[in-house]
């Protein structure tokens, strides 16, 4: 079994990738830790911060439907590279944020910056299973996943430091330098980062392909629970817009609130390294999620009533350790269970789902920040989160991941080679052993009805559900089947 570190060493198109996300993550804390700062420096309101953090998800929930499709339709590399510099351009808006009535430049500047990140979430995630090979998948994951809870931490923790010592404006050129060099790691990637398109296929409209989206995940139980998993870590994020106004209230001050994002980031990057093993136990996943989302909520409801800060900063990186592992295992689960052509909407479909959650749980606190207490927001947000966790497990009980998902096109006999098709290294599917032929789980009734049947387009095939839907695991592979390691 490839460890991560193994997979760091051998592959460096993989290291290129994740350290690219490594500077954009962290350029993303070192723009928001000194703005979260400044604006409430500025106008004397708690408010501005929630609009921010709000415009920052917000804006990437809206804009996913169509960059989805994007990941699909266009060159992942060139999306990221592009995504990196219009990042990078609009975060030189933040230099002219000097007084309360240039606020509002703050969300214009972070609003571009989130329109950014909406084009470069869903390639990077799309792009990770054609720079690594199959077996290396589960590693790659856990390190990838760990990416976002350290770059939460240096960038922080460093852009607290920096601000605090030279400004937030020096912070805000740092993060522009960061980005620059991102698109420059990504630039020397060498492998495909994505799969070889029909030429003679017609795209579909953005909004036409978040429908196909829908239908394809509609269509499978297994996916529904799947993509409907970040929501409840989303829902109990309006926490975040308290944070500088809880180290105020234990007396901490800004050191305190670089500390809470500091903690909250070394959970998300523990969570998913010490939770590696549940992804190659496949009967675990479903519980686990159930478990990690619970454990999120209690998390903040602990927070509440903590009398001390040093118990504070403890039950928080226990929240985001849940947090981190939720996010690790599903977006793990749905590597598995969906083809490459079809990747880069699917998760775009899943951020858009989650990333609306945090934005109404934000603009919820952002309505009350300055009305009740802090405890308030931590204990609704942490109660919302549990209660969705219980519902959730509840109403996928009955599902489990614990067999393999077959193409659809293998169980209509649609002629597919059986050795190239059933091996398990054909592509992302093959990790955890996943085939691509055999019977489909009786506990997945519906889909047995709509596989031989249903008709919506897909860049696949002509319209067939199954073929279109999930393929030759061989085919969805740069150059079709696998190669051998190159590294």
């Amino acid at each position: 079994m490839a460890t991560p570190f193994s997979v760091l060493t051998r592959n460096r198109d993989f290291r290129r990738l994740f350290g690219a996300e490594m500077v954009v993550f962290g350029s993303d804390w070192f723009v928001m830790v000194p703005l979260l700062v400044l604006l409430p420096e500025l106008t004397g309101s708690g408010v501005w911060g929630a609009l921010v953090l709000a415009a920052d998800t917000g804006i990437n929930a809206l804009l996913l439907p169509y960059t989805g499709t994007i990941a699909d339709r266009m060159d992942r590399r060139t999306i990221l590279i592009a995504a990196n510099v219009a990042a990078l351009l609009a975060i030189l808006l933040l230099f002219f944020v000097r007084s309360a009535a240039t606020a509002p430049l703050a969300l214009v500047a972070i609003g571009a910056v989130a329109i950014a990140k909406a084009f470069y979430s869903p390639a990077a995630s799309a792009a990770l299973p054609n720079v690594v090979d199959p077996a290396d998948l589960a590693a790659a994951n856990s390190v990838a996943g760990s990416a976002w809870g350290t770059m939460t931490i240096v960038g922080a923790s460093l852009g607290g430091i920096v601000s605090s010592a030279f400004g937030p404006y020096v912070s805000f050129a740092v993060a522009s330098v960061s980005l620059f060099v991102a698109a420059v790691l990504t630039a020397l990637i060498r492998r495909p980062l994505q799969a070889p398109r029909d030429p003679d296929y017609v795209p579909p409209r953005a909004w036409h392909a978040l429908i196909e989206a829908l239908r394809y995940i509609g269509a499978r139980p297994r996916l529904r629970a799947l993509v409907t998993v970040k929501s409840a870590v989303g829902l109990g994020n309006g926490v975040l817009t308290v944070f500088p106004l809880l180290a105020g209230l234990y007396g901490v001050g800004a050191l305190g609130a670089g500390l809470l994002f500091a903690v909250r980031g070394a959970g998300a990057l523990v969570g998913p390294l010490v939770m590696r093993p549940v992804l190659n136990h496949r009967t675990w996943l479903l519980p686990g999620l159930a478990l990690s989302m619970g454990l999120y909520g209690l998390g903040y409801i602990g927070v509440a009533f903590a009398p001390w800060f040093p118990l504070v900063l403890a039950l928080v990186f226990v929240a985001h350790f849940a947090g981190g592992t939720n996010w690790v295992l599903s977006n793990y689960a749905l590597q598995g269970e969906v083809p490459d052509r079809l990747r880069g909407r699917v998760f775009a479909t899943d951020m858009m789902l989650a990333t609306l959650a945090i934005s109404v749980s934000q603009l919820g606190a952002a309505a009350f920040v300055d009305r009740v207490d802090e405890r308030v927001i931590l204990i609704a947000c942490g109660l919302i989160t549990l209660l969705y966790a219980i519902g959730w497990r509840f109403a996928t009980r009955h599902l489990s991941l614990a067999e393999p998902i077959p193409t659809d096109a293998a169980a209509d006999g649609e002629g597919q080679e059986p050795a190239a098709s059933a091996h398990p290294s054909d592509g992302p599917a093959g990790v955890d052993g996943p085939p691509t032929g055999g019977a489909r789980p009786a506990h997945e009734g519906p889909v047995a009805e709509v596989r031989s049947g249903a008709t919506y387009e897909t860049p696949v095939t002509e319209g067939r559900c199954g073929a279109a839907a999930e393929g030759s695991a061989a085919e969805d592979r740069p150059g079709g089947p696998a190669p051998a390691p190159k590294h």
